[in-house]
């Protein structure tokens, strides 16, 4: 890292990773009128994100439907809210022997003499001029504020006050929603103590009364004595019907938050904390005392000198400074930079053109809309669907022919979702696809590779700069064998490995494709020259390997032949210049050009790097399938570097992954989960793998996707795939109704003579039965063109069930 806090990316053999320009930092929403770009995005920043279940865009998610039914307030929940109220009223009127408490006093002005008579809604008339006492209410006195309060509590559930209550009061934002729950609370005490003035009378304003009441209880003021016990319970019933509108009004965090925020003005800093301030102000560094920066980097954003991928990026390098503990660094580095800071090293801090929709701080892409069907939960319909880093990490598996829309709907979202996120430093993505496939410009990427392509720049290392003999031997026999049933990669190993020692150990390096064929096929002036440089004590152990390869050449069952077969592949007059290692090559135009530099996969491991391998077409497929197999394997290699303490998630993305999937890359994919890497396989069809590995290549990976178009033959291997599930289904029975009686006779009779049908009665019986989430002859034929039946899984274990998914919503 160098003394700014940014990273030089460089590839292999002491080459830079080329940089190209980057483009305006202009936000890619374009403003609306009276907006300025950094309102966007600071809007962007500020914006909720719920935490969801995977493949729900956060971005966007919503309750489930009856949740949001619970809250609204219809005619059914006011009727609901008002009989309680009624019922609680007759009560209490009940309670009151015929009193005319002020509560009713608002009633008694509106209503004509002649109809209220001073009594209550229970016995509004008097006799004589005095209320008829009613057996037990001198006890009902005593503790009229206790009775008052659970009254109160019982209206409150039984009508339903609470929900409108957060509808209504919940959402309002502080300090408005502690006054309005202080003023409910000043009524229900009004309602406790309706005689708070017994020297004075009743007061005919019912909110000014509970304050004198309450200063009756705390002085015992104007002349009344009361014992203290009865002060005892009057305090806790003051309490009881205080608590819940204080829980309603949240008065102790708003309390707390008053203290915090005189604490802070105390000592200089801000008066809001982390959590009510804007995200836009950076809070984080605020509360960890960086006030330069924070407000540096507000000022950035607010004129409109940031993007997305800025802020991603700031963050995740304010979050890696704060646990290396370079807090220093860090603030220097923003300081001097501004909104550049940390920029990737190929000066890149955006994309030329985007055609996705992104959240870089959630890391997810959205390719879809989750339609609202039967088999689809309420908490996903019509929510976008998305993939993030959490779903890649357990591989993805697309299936689909072509038309489907598996490069535009899927892999082209995905790639530049990788891309942007390698520009955020979170991220490094390998993308091999055909010569000519939609898949981002050169621009998008750090290192373009066009194997066969006399104007390539960057040639590919085959043994991915390892010194290992034997690990180089892995990644060729994987390329080279791993598909030949009767040879298979194990077998082909071990030729590969008493060649590449031997060689490395004379020569100082491996051989170039070529050479290795030679030494294949067993040319003795190759073998010979090579043997006559192991001459010495120190490589006689080398001498022995060569000695040993010797012998089987030519032996029955050797897999050499069929090893130099594959190679010749590679060793074409279309490939010349292609594949070497040790040094650069002449381009195969014999220009004398600019020279090609050799990339190694390895460089992934350890850079955010953005690479994408053009392979060859028209005529080089077999080629094409065995070069994809080796970028594969040395993949798999090189995400175990760096294990445990890679901050950077490592993706490859196969377009077409026909010939690719052999027993030995399936092992390697299912080890990738664990090691912060991930792979994203598409497929026109299942028949292009090998029978044998169906079962283990769909258990390798965690999310599965099958387009529309599916043969019912690939609907089965996912509907095995996606299992059952327990539903609940009615069997509807007919049975014709045979009467006894003469008169029942006659009646059915002459029913079927009108209605020219039998009397039956229905008889229905309600089972569980184990049914398949999606049979393949419903995938084949039941998913509408531009959707996809996809489910999703997380490296946590969280999974989606399979769903349909609108690609085009």
């Amino acid at each position: 890292m160098d003394s700014d806090g940014t990273q030089d990316a460089r590839g292999t053999h002491a080459n830079p990773v080329p940089r190209p320009a980057g483009p305006p930092d202009a936000p890619r929403v374009p403003p609306q009128p009276g907006q300025s770009p950094g309102t966007l995005v600071a809007n962007w920043l500020n914006e909720k994100r719920p935490a969801a279940e995977p493949g729900i865009w956060r971005f966007g998610y919503q309750r489930p439907k009856a949740a949001r039914k619970a809250e609204r307030l219809s005619p059914v929940t006011v009727a609901g809210m008002l009989i309680p109220l009624v019922v609680g009223l007759v009560v209490w009127s009940f309670w009151r022997r015929g009193e005319v408490p002020y509560e009713f006093t608002v009633l008694r002005l509106f209503t004509p003499d002649d109809w209220w008579w001073g009594g209550t809604l229970a016995s509004p008339k008097q006799l004589a001029g005095e209320a008829v006492p009613y057996p037990g209410v001198e006890a009902l006195e005593v503790y009229s504020g206790v009775s008052f309060a659970v009254l109160v509590y019982v209206v409150i559930r039984l009508g339903g006050w609470a929900v409108v209550a957060r509808h209504f009061v919940g959402r309002k934002a502080q300090p408005a929603r502690a006054l309005i729950a202080a003023l409910g609370a000043l009524v229900a005490l009004s309602f406790v103590f309706p005689d708070s003035f017994p020297a004075v009378g009743w007061d005919p304003v019912p909110v000014v009364t509970p304050l004198f009441s309450l200063l009756v209880l705390i002085t015992d003021g104007y002349g009344v004595y009361e014992s203290p016990s009865k002060q005892l319970l009057d305090t806790v019933v003051v309490l009881l019907v205080l608590w819940p509108f204080a829980r309603l009004g949240a008065w102790l965090p708003l309390a707390r938050t008053w203290l915090a925020d005189r604490r802070r003005a105390a000592h200089g800093q801000d008066p809001a904390g982390v959590t009510e301030q804007p995200r836009a102000r950076w809070p984080e560094l605020r509360e960890a005392g960086q006030h330069q920066a924070a407000e540096l980097l507000a000022a950035e954003l607010l004129a409109g000198r940031m993007n997305d991928v800025d802020c991603a990026r700031i963050e995740r390098g304010w979050t890696r400074a704060r646990r290396l503990g370079r807090l220093a660094d860090f603030t220097d580095t923003v300081l001097r930079q501004g909104a550049a800071a940390f920029t990737h090293p190929s000066g890149a801090r955006d994309l030329t053109h985007r055609t996705a929709r992104h959240d870089l701080l959630t890391g997810q892409v959205r390719i879809g809309r989750w339609t609202e069907a039967e088999r689809t939960p309420l908490a996903y319909g019509g929510i976008g669907a998305a993939l993030g880093p959490e779903t890649l990490r357990t591989s993805l598996l697309v299936v689909g022919p072509s038309g489907a829309g598996k490069t535009r709907h899927v892999i082209a979202p995905v790639t530049e979702a990788l891309t942007l996120q390698a520009l955020t430093g979170s991220c490094a993505v390998v993308v091999v696809g055909g010569a000519g496939t939609p898949l981002g410009p050169d621009t998008a990427y750090d290192v373009v590779v066009r194997v066969g392509d006399p104007a390539s720049v960057h040639d590919l290392d085959p043994y991915a700069e390892v010194d290992d003999p034997d690990e180089a031997a892995g990644f060729l026999a994987e390329a080279l064998a791993g598909d030949l049933d009767g040879t298979g990669a194990e077998r082909a190993a071990r030729p590969l490995a008493q060649l590449l020692g031997p060689y490395r150990a004379a020569y100082g390096r491996f051989p170039s494709l070529p050479v290795l064929r030679e030494l294949l096929e067993g040319d003795p002036a190759t073998l010979a020259e090579l043997r006559d440089r192991l001459a010495g004590d120190r490589h006689a152990a080398m001498r022995r390997e060569l000695d040993a390869r010797v012998r089987q050449a030519g032996a029955p069952g050797d897999p050499g032949p069929a090893l130099a077969d594959r190679l010749a592949l590679l060793d074409r007059p279309a490939f010349d210049g292609f594949f070497g290692s040790g040094g650069d090559t002449v381009p195969s135009d014999g220009s004398g050009g600019d020279t090609l530099r050799p990339f190694s996969l390895r460089a992934v491991a350890h850079h955010p790097l953005r690479v994408r391998i053009d392979l060859p077409r028209h005529g080089h497929e077999e080629a094409a399938r065995l070069i994809a197999r080796l970028v594969l394997a040395q993949f798999a290699r090189v995400a175990e570097e760096g294990e445990g303490t890679r901050e950077h998630f490592v993706s490859l993305v196969l377009d077409d992954a026909t010939g690719t999937v052999t027993p030995g890359s399936l092992r390697r994919i299912q080890r990738l989960r664990s090691r912060n890497a991930g792979v994203v396989l598409a497929l026109r069809s299942v028949s292009d793998v090998p029978e044998s590995l169906h079962g283990p290549l769909y258990g390798a990976v965690g999310c599965r996707m099958a387009l529309s178009g599916v043969t019912t033959w690939d609907g089965g291997r996912f509907a095995e795939a996606w299992g059952t599930e327990w539903v609940e289904t009615k069997d509807v029975a007919q049975h014709t109704v045979f009467a006894d009686q003469p008169m029942t006779r006659v009646m059915h009779a002459l029913r079927k003579l009108v209605t020219g049908k039998a009397v039956t009665t229905e008889a229905v019986t309600v089972r569980q039965v184990e049914r398949e989430r999606w049979s393949a002859s419903e995938l084949a034929h039941a998913v509408p063109p531009g959707h996809a039946v996809l489910s999703l899984t997380d490296v946590k274990g969280e999974h989606t069930p399979p769903l349909l998914v609108d690609l085009r919503g």
